[in-house]
């Protein structure tokens, strides 16, 4: 016997998750640069109004609680800041069993020009936990169910092959080469001006960056 809960059958296990599965194209962001390169960023105010949308208000008819927020030490003097949460929907006027959610975000980072902290690493950490519960939920799954992949494979199937820049839009290695005779040998200032381009390496660099590359370079 079919029961309502919340206006969705319970035998139609997929209504909420196909409600939600989709994310509109102004809140997604390719990301270019770092180890999440070709990845998809998602705008965190699209989950806050998808839940909104779904459930009510924020503490009305969704709702979360911090359940614990630690540092932790890594490599090189780094620290990452964890949070945990446990998210909650209301549906039909009851309550859900609580929906887990960890997430992490840099507190000390070492950079090009040392190390970096935040003062917001706590807030993007949550931000990000409250993403990991949503995902329980279906929320953005045509997202991160892509080619079965996410930011935490560690390689790419072997049936896939990798996505990579045309040589065309790449610099040659002859332009490499004069980047660091700009920076007079300096590979730290280098490094800097194209990490902050969103580039782990000069063969990464397209030419539509490469002037404005060696601007920069060259008043450093």
């Amino acid at each position: 016997m079919q029961r309502m809960w919340g206006g969705i059958l319970v035998s139609d296990n997929l209504k909420l998750y196909n409600a939600v599965k989709t994310v509109p194209v102004e809140a997604q962001k390719k990301i270019t640069g770092g180890r999440l390169s070709g990845m998809t960023d998602i705008n965190p105010m699209w989950r806050i109004k998808c839940l909104t949308g779904q459930f009510g208000a924020c503490g009305f008819g969704w709702k979360y609680e911090i359940v614990d927020k630690i540092f932790k030490e890594g490599a090189n003097g780094e620290i990452a800041a964890f949070v945990d949460i446990n998210l909650f929907v209301k549906l039909d006027g009851e309550w859900s069993a609580a929906i887990p959610g960890t997430g992490g975000s840099s507190f000390v980072a070492k950079e090009s020009k040392g190390m970096y902290v935040s003062d917001e690493c706590f807030k993007m950490a949550l931000t990000d936990a409250i993403s990991v519960a949503c995902k329980s939920l279906g929320m953005a799954a045509d997202i991160y169910f892509e080619k079965d992949r996410t930011k935490y494979d560690s390689k790419v199937n072997s049936d896939e092959k990798p996505k990579t820049e045309s040589n065309q839009n790449l610099i040659s290695d002859a332009q490499a080469k004069r980047l660091f005779g700009l920076a007079k040998g300096d590979t730290v200032i280098v490094k800097g001006v194209i990490e902050a381009h969103g580039y782990k390496a000069t063969k990464e660099i397209k030419k539509s960056d490469y002037e404005k590359i060696c601007k920069e370079i060259s008043v450093c």
